[in-house]
């Protein structure tokens, strides 16, 4: 998670074209893969590509956090071994496993829902997965 389009490019390359789209729809429900730069540990980047998904999420909690700490913040959804749906609340995810966790964000505004996701990664957008952003907001 980023704080900013600023923070993002420090992680990322991103052309004009991408960066305008991005800069349109955020901070929003959208996870825009992009090639990442020498910032990005090589293990939180695709194995082959050398990408990364990033996002600038609308949750005023979380944004508080990331200007407090001046550093994206790597997040994940967990789904255990066996399941198909996510752990979607604090009280599940502290009960099933708060033990392996540092701290747990819980503001009581979660939504839930997949984030869109489209690749800027190469010569043109491509939208790999329809989901709570307007495709149609990405003028796509």
């Amino acid at each position: 998670f980023c704080d900013s389009l600023s923070q993002m490019s420090k992680l990322a390359r991103v052309n004009n074209t991408g960066y305008r789209m991005a800069k349109s729809v955020t901070p929003g429900p959208y996870t825009f893969i992009l090639e990442a730069t020498k910032e990005v540990p090589r293990r939180l980047s695709h194995p082959s590509k050398k990408t990364i998904g990033l996002r600038v999420p609308s949750n005023k909690a979380l944004h508080a956090l990331l200007e407090k700490i001046g550093e994206p913040l790597v997040g994940t959804t967990i789904i255990m071994p066996g399941e198909e749906a996510p752990l979607s609340s604090a009280w599940e995810i502290q009960d099933r496993i708060g033990d392996q966790l540092a701290f747990i964000l819980d503001d009581g505004t979660s939504v839930i829902g997949d984030t869109t996701v489209v690749d800027l990664s190469g010569d043109e957008p491509e939208v790999i997965r329809e989901g709570l952003g307007s495709v149609s907001a990405l003028g796509l």
